[in-house]
């Protein structure tokens, strides 16, 4: 769901709605399950929240709840995933997830500084380290878009190979729609001088300006929303036609993780 606080204050930081108090009550119950969890089973670890649900965006029994988890491993994080979402199968679609190290927040490479700018601005801590919630802010900014995004060829290339393995089309598609937009999203923040990771934003604006793709952009803007089931030769059509010019474009504007 759009966050309609997502952008740039007068000084180019990055701003969202994404605060503790704006989650929705019914969802509580779900943050105080998870926290109880892995105060339980790790307590060094730490937890977090975003997605809908952080920005108070998220509809009863559709939103997916998104967590992160940091140094908690990948099983105890897919045993937590599980979990929760068999529990609170009448409050959201699924509760996921995501498994990280707190290694990958350090040093000067873009991931490690997108990781950086996703906590601080996109991150509701619920169990451990709130340092990052704490620092001033991050601009928006091509630095920011490249950790953002800078690994888009990465991922091509892997749907490409997946691809050629026989992956199930639809999942597939999905996926490319998905991270196609948010670089595409990247783009427009450059451009426009502001700062969206909205992919039906991005998808529209960026077919204003480069009218060539604005077919090609709203047709991933279906997929990405799963209102058009992608089959095999939809899947070679984006990884041949569609998402190379934008990785092309994505190079020269911001650049790729190297």
């Amino acid at each position: 769901m759009r966050d309609p606080l997502e952008g740039v204050t007068t000084g180019g930081l990055i701003t969202t709605g994404t605060a503790r108090s704006n989650v929705p009550p019914a969802f509580e119950p779900v943050l105080a399950a998870a926290t109880d969890w892995v105060l339980g089973r790790c307590p060094s670890a730490m937890l977090y929240l975003y997605g809908s649900v952080a920005t108070g965006q998220a509809i009863l029994r559709t939103s997916d709840v998104d967590l992160l988890a940091i140094d908690l491993g990948a099983d105890l994080a897919r045993e937590l995933s599980d979990g929760l979402t068999v529990r609170f199968e009448s409050v959201c679609r699924s509760v996921e997830v995501g498994a990280a190290e707190a290694s990958d927040l350090t040093g000067d490479g873009d991931e490690a500084y997108g990781f950086r700018v996703f906590l601080r601005h996109y991150c509701v801590p619920l169990v451990g380290e709130t340092t990052h919630a704490a620092t001033p802010g991050y601009p928006g900014d091509r630095r920011a878009a490249r950790g953002f995004n800078g690994d888009i060829e990465q991922h091509l290339g892997r749907w490409r190979a997946r691809h050629r393995a026989g992956d199930d089309a639809a999942v597939l598609g999905t996926r490319i729609a998905r991270k196609t937009l948010l670089a595409v999203a990247g783009l427009v923040s450059v451009h426009d001088g502001t700062w969206t990771t909205d992919r039906d934003r991005a998808a529209v604006r960026w077919g204003e300006i480069d009218p060539n793709l604005d077919d090609e952009l709203r047709t991933l803007g279906r997929w990405a929303r799963r209102e058009e089931l992608t089959d095999r030769a939809d899947v070679a059509w984006a990884l041949d036609a569609v998402v190379p010019p934008l990785v092309d474009r994505f190079e020269r504007e911001i650049g790729l993780w190297r």
